[in-house]
């Protein structure tokens, strides 16, 4: 099934150069991750703590900066030998944690279900939990969609930008939850298929 993250070659093959400059400066994988989650967490509690969907703008662009984090610490562990077991601890968590910290903005907004947003918000940690357990199986990590992680960041980033310009959209907001609940769980179907 169709996914952003089938465009992921095309992205690394232009954040490329930017990589091979970062290994020269001595940058590690580890500390982009780390960087990425860290942005991450921040961009969620200004958000919060701001409590107006002016803020949300912030969204779209922190979640472009993090899917070339994302990138780049990939292509450094890989390309410039710095593959480690802490590193991939780090991805996959780091990961998670991401996803939540910028999820959690969705609480402020009016006219939500707090249960979808928090049933989203679970969904989206069980179908990066059924990717990672693949390889207890004998397979690779998995990365089906349609709900993966490039997914998720897509819809966020596109509420980012429609929530401040239009607020009615809030109004519409927990069909599209129930939506995106449901393509969740068809991801999760898809991985565990893939993995079988």
């Amino acid at each position: 099934m169709i996914s952003v993250y089938q465009l992921k070659p095309k992205f690394q093959q232009l954040l490329r150069p930017l990589t091979n400059r970062l290994a020269k400066a001595g940058i590690s994988a580890n500390q982009v991750t780390v960087f990425a989650m860290l942005l991450s967490i921040a961009t969620g509690a200004v958000i919060v703590w701001q409590q107006s969907l002016v803020w949300f703008y912030l969204l779209p662009v922190v979640l472009l900066v993090r899917m070339a984090l994302n990138a780049i610490d990939g292509m450094l562990a890989r390309e410039h030998n710095q593959k480690s077991k802490l590193g991939a601890y780090l991805n996959e968590l780091g990961d998670v944690v991401s996803d939540v910290a910028l999820l959690l903005p969705l609480f402020i907004v009016p006219n939500i279900s707090p249960w979808l947003i928090g049933g989203f918000i679970f969904m989206a940690m069980i179908v990066e939990f059924v990717g990672v357990i693949a390889p207890m199986v004998g397979k690779d990590r998995q990365y089906q969609g349609p709900m993966g992680k490039s997914d998720r960041a897509l819809v966020l980033g596109l509420l980012g930008i429609a929530l401040p310009l239009w607020p009615v959209v809030s109004s519409y907001l927990d069909y599209v939850l129930v939506g995106l609940i449901v393509l969740s769980l068809v991801t999760m179907i898809n991985r565990v298929k893939a993995a079988l």
